[in-house]
């Protein structure tokens, strides 16, 4: 299979610089706001060569974070905190039972953001598939990682993205859905789609799968993403409206 669009790297190169080891902290359960701050310092000692690239592996209390692409009807209607953020895309839950990873790292030149995301979105693929999710992969004009529409009902999103790159050092990241409760996806628009569900990987394989036992495999497996061990393939679900299309960017908190 080939990649979704051709990247500026050939897709056996790294988009890291391979001289340094990717250095992973676990930071267990962290607030929100404290985690963007702990990132966004980590990321300029990463950008002034100081610190090494780094994967934060993390979960959060329950809270919701709104992208720059955010409109007013996604927002929650249940009292839940609502963060605006600097990264792009919409409005996303974060909480108990769902795993949150924040890649920091030093991107090689030319800089390719697309490439960049479908790395990050072939290495949960694999990490869904290798679980017992074969059938997950991408939907056009759509982030993130999908199951098809089946007989359990429309394709649903069980991983969600949300990026930012500054000084050519990469922040926020990605999140996976493991025994995550879904209630509070009620009270919003996921990443502005209306049209499509969520789910998690234990209601999608009938069993336990907790932010723990992924970890590892998420870690190795966007370790070889970026080094190009792990190849972008091409994943094709089908096509859907960008839900950040026509939106409005909001300004980025602090501006």
């Amino acid at each position: 299979m080939t990649a979704p669009r051709a990247p500026f790297m050939a897709p056996d190169q790294p988009i890291r610089d391979l001289g340094q080891p990717l250095e992973i902290k676990n930071l267990g359960e962290m607030d929100y706001q404290q985690a963007w701050e702990y990132q966004a310092a980590l990321a300029a000692e990463v950008a002034a060569g100081t610190s090494p690239d780094t994967i934060l592996v993390l979960t959060h209390p329950s809270c919701y974070t709104a992208g720059k692409r955010t409109q007013d009807s996604d927002r929650p209607t249940n009292g839940l905190p609502c963060i605006d953020v600097d990264r792009g895309g919409r409005i996303t839950w974060h909480g108990p039972g769902q795993l949150v990873a924040y890649p920091i790292i030093k991107l090689v030149t030319p800089i390719d953001v697309v490439d960049y995301v479908r790395r990050v979105e072939e290495a949960l693929i694999q990490v869904v598939g290798d679980a017992g999710l074969p059938q997950a992969g991408r939907i056009d004009g759509r982030s993130g990682v999908w199951l098809p529409e089946d007989h359990k009902g429309p394709a649903r999103k069980v991983a969600a993205l949300g990026i930012r790159v500054t000084q050519g050092v990469t922040m926020h990241g990605l999140s996976l859905n493991c025994d995550n409760s879904l209630d509070a996806y009620h009270a919003i628009v996921p990443c502005g789609i209306a049209d499509a569900g969520v789910t998690t990987m234990s209601q999608e394989l009938g069993r336990e799968v907790t932010v723990e036992e992924m970890i590892e495999p998420m870690c190795a497996a966007l370790d070889d993403a970026f080094a190009g061990r792990l190849q972008v393939a091409e994943h094709h679900l089908g096509s859907a409206p960008d839900p950040c299309a026509g939106t409005l960017k909001l300004k980025a908190p602090g501006k």
